[in-house]
């Protein structure tokens, strides 16, 4: 699908519309939106793109079954193409390159479109690579930063993802988000009898009228 990209700056001279490939929260938030689900000591995890011949010598536990990756197609008008590309260049160039792709809408006799994606590099320095999958929910379930929890940016990908088209639900996103939700549903359980066990103890004390009953109380212990 493709909309329109909204903003305010003029348009540059000579300056062309462009299309742009979105991915991971860029399918459910358009630009211009800079996304953080963590912070510098503990970082949340996002989805990235990244070459197929790099992956190949990753030890991932959710290997790709399809070379398709599925996305939406934003078309950015003339006058915005300057405030976006300069948005662009601020949240994605450092560890990303610049790639052109071609997008198949999903729709039927619909054409193919050549958009604009970033590919990410193996030397940028936020780049985690696969992690054992539980240890990975873990994380994602306990990571939150100035955009929210990281939880809910897997949940919004996924629920994202589903409303794309036919098959376009991804396997290794939809194994995660169930992961995670059983880690939510273990710590409400757990917060859940922490609280009962609290009420069954109840308060060991109780009030007192005078001193006279104060030096009572203290003889009795």
């Amino acid at each position: 699908m493709a909309i329109e990209a909204k903003g305010s700056s003029g348009q540059e001279e000579g300056e062309e519309e462009f299309w742009l490939f979105g991915y991971g929260s860029l399918i459910w938030k358009p630009p211009p939106h800079f996304d953080h689900r963590g912070t510098p000591s503990s970082p949340g995890r996002v989805v990235t793109l990244i070459p197929s011949d790099y992956h190949a010598t990753l030890s991932d536990p959710h290997p790709p079954t399809s070379d398709k990756v599925w996305g939406v197609a934003y078309r950015i008008l003339p006058s915005r193409v300057s405030e976006v590309k300069t948005y662009l260049d601020i949240r994605e160039i450092n560890g990303y390159t610049i790639h052109y792709a071609d997008f198949h809408p999903a729709a039927d006799n619909a054409s193919t479109i050549k958009t604009l994606v970033y590919i990410g590099t193996p030397d940028n320095q936020q780049f985690t690579g696969p992690q054992e999958l539980d240890e990975l929910a873990e994380h994602i379930y306990r990571s939150e930063g100035p955009s929210g929890l990281n939880r809910d940016y897997l949940w919004g990908l996924e629920e994202s993802l589903k409303g794309l088209g036919e098959g376009s639900e991804d396997e290794h996103v939809s194994d995660l988000s169930e992961r995670v939700r059983r880690i939510a549903r273990r710590e409400e359980e757990k917060g859940t009898a922490q609280e009962e066990e609290h009420e069954e103890v109840g308060h060991p004390f109780r009030k007192v009228s005078s001193i006279d009953e104060v030096e009572e109380m203290e003889k009795g212990v």
